[in-house]
Parts: C-alpha cells; structure tokens; sequence
C-alpha cells in the first residue's frame, strides 16, 4: 500500500460513508470487505454527522481526516511514504502521529522518502541517498546521511 497521496480515490460529491468504500475499491479492496471498517473509520476521523455529508463540503482539514483514516484502517505488508503526515490540527496531529507509529512498526517492509534527517533516522536501518534521480549512496542510515551533508548545494 501507497501513502503518497491519500486522496486519491475520493469522490467530492460522495458522502464520507461512500467515499470509504470508493477508496477501498481503489485500495483493491472489496466492498463488503470495506464495510467492516466504517466504523473504526468514522470513530478515527470523529466526523460524526459530517460523514453523511458530500466530501465537498468539508474543510482541507476534514478531508486529510478522512483519507488518512481510510487510507490507514488495513495494515499493509509493504508500506510506501512519502514523506510523513503533517497536516491538520494538534489534537488530530497526535492521533495520527500514533497510528503512523503503529502502522509502520506493524509493516513487513517500509519505503519512506523523505528530507526529515530525524524520520529517517527513528524509522529507517538502510537508505538510498538521490540527487536529481541518480543514486549517490546505499547503506546504513548514518553513513547515508554524511554523504547527504556532506553534498554541495
């Protein structure tokens, strides 16, 4: 599973309720399947009555709610990030913060791209250091990120 954008697979003029299912669908997930997580889903995202309302209508805080909780209501074997959940209130912040925590511990193999030196160094034992698509080092996360300081701008 992809966390690089989470949206995608929503329908604005879908209810939240509904738009659980599409991305389920778009996560290759069956629908009947998908129903069994509405709840847990709603309760993350504590939406209450906004849930039956049509996505469009909700804040950009609101819909980061929803596609995260969604988005991270199945573990997946394969987990890849890009970069890491930084959006929406403190409260929520903290919620996700935890879930993310628990999703990535839970995870077999872990892809995270990111420029957060102190991700990379909590979550990640190997890296790959880019620059303009070319790979300038692989190995174990320190000896990555010297090189990466040490690069020229």
């Amino acid at each position: 599973m992809a966390l690089i954008n989470a949206s995608v697979g929503l329908n604005p003029d879908a209810t939240g309720r509904e738009n659980i299912i599409l991305r389920g669908m778009y996560m290759d997930i069956h629908p009947r399947a998908m129903r069994r997580h509405i709840d847990a889903v709603a309760e993350f995202t504590e939406l209450d009555s906004y849930l039956d309302m049509p996505v469009r209508t909700y804040s950009s805080g609101m819909m980061v709610r929803l596609a995260f909780a969604i988005s991270t209501c199945i573990r997946p074997e394969i987990l890849v990030l890009d970069e890491w959940l930084a959006a929406g209130d403190a409260q929520f912040l903290a919620k996700a913060q935890k879930r993310m925590e628990e999703f990535v511990s839970g995870s077999s193999i872990v892809v995270l791209a990111s420029h957060s030196l102190d991700l990379v160094r909590q979550w990640c034992r190997r890296a790959i250091y880019l620059r303009q698509g070319v790979v300038q080092a692989i190995g174990p996360v320190e000896d990555v990120i010297a090189r990466y300081e040490a690069a020229p701008l």
